[in-house]
């Protein structure tokens, strides 16, 4: 499964995406010869999640250098497709950079996404260390290889714990509005071979009453330094849950998600999207016209319900005494 690679001439340059809007019931390649058609597929969710969207980031600008178009401008237009997701910007800004000091552009694009795999599987490794015998875990929204490099965020700790037979159950939430759980982390689970179970989003709290929940893992688009953590939206009432429920609430992202610039959650900007996709599932009108709606597509969680944060660095938790390493930065 390529999510995403970049082509070569004759037949490019271009980049190549798996439209994940059509997961999990047809696999379909969508090429973005230019960099407007990569900006409109980064805005359809045709490619999303946070370290992926930073590699899409990155070979827009090559695209844009290898086409012999204003790289600025592309890295603006690219930075800007999705405002929550600080990875897209930094690697962006990044090969914007690289190019201008007169270094390759497409060299840079292929070191992230070749470091963004690295980092997988090292969160894998160490995300490992914090999942029980027989774990019943929990996610939200999609963090695999779908959303990232290797075999993505969140999902490469569950991937290893299933390789490493401690995992016993994946509970995979919906993740509504789009439904990036049922669509595209269950096609994930079951080309793994993991034992799972969709459920939907406002089943979580009965799973945590019956004590069916051993570990709630997900992944992250953009960090703050107080450990403030946005992500799709509804994972903040997993976290409540958890809490409340005593169950650990792990957050795995690479360290290209934490914003130095972002002192706490309330400097996160948080992307407000098409009311349409809360009104209507899969083309249907489910409310009636002219209904208005109230559609993030993330919510961000106070440090203090995170038990830890895997990074390919590490783990940080409370008990390590680990912050972010980032200047003021405060500790779990």
């Amino acid at each position: 499964m390529e999510p995403l690679r970049w082509i070569d001439p004759p037949d490019g340059p271009a980049v190549a995406l798996l439209d994940q809007t059509r997961l999990p019931n047809e696999e379909v390649t969508l090429l973005c010869e230019d960099v407007p058609a990569l900006v409109a597929a980064i805005k359809s969710l045709a490619v999303r999640g946070a370290p992926l969207l930073g590699i899409a980031g990155g070979y827009g600008v090559a695209l844009a250098a290898a086409l012999g178009l204003d790289v600025d401008a592309a890295a603006g237009e690219l930075a800007n497709a999705r405002p929550t997701a600080v990875n897209l910007g930094w690697a962006a800004r990044r090969v914007q950079e690289a190019h201008r000091e007169g270094r390759d552009a497409l060299t840079e694009a292929h070191a992230i996404a070749a470091e963004e795999a690295s980092a997988s599987a090292r969160m894998g490794e160490h995300g490992l260390t914090l999942v029980p015998e027989n774990a019943r875990v929990l996610t939200h929204c999609n963090a695999g290889a779908l959303a990232a490099g290797g075999e993505g965020t969140a999902l490469a700790v569950v991937a290893a714990a299933h390789r490493a037979g401690r995992l016993k159950h994946l509970w995979v939430d919906e993740t509504r509005p789009l439904l990036q759980g049922a669509r595209l982390t269950a096609y994930e689970a079951r080309r793994h071979g993991m034992p799972y179970a969709v459920l939907p989003d406002n089943a979580a709290g009965s799973l945590f009453a019956a004590g069916e929940v051993d570990l709630v893992v997900v992944g992250a688009d953009r960090i703050a330094a107080d450990h403030s953590v946005a992500n799709k939206v509804g994972t903040y009432p997993l976290a409540v849950l958890a809490h409340h429920h005593g169950v650990p609430f792990v957050v795995v992202a690479p360290t290209s998600t934490i914003d130095p610039e972002a002192r706490t959650g309330a400097d996160i900007p948080i992307e407000q999207r098409d009311p349409d996709e809360v009104t209507t599932i899969a083309g249907r009108r489910m409310a009636p016209e002219g209904s208005r709606a109230y559609n993030p597509a993330f919510d961000v969680t106070p440090g203090h319900l995170v038990t830890a944060i895997v990074t390919e660095q590490g783990v940080i938790t409370r008990e390590n005494g680990g912050n972010l390493g980032l200047p003021g930065g405060t500790r779990l």
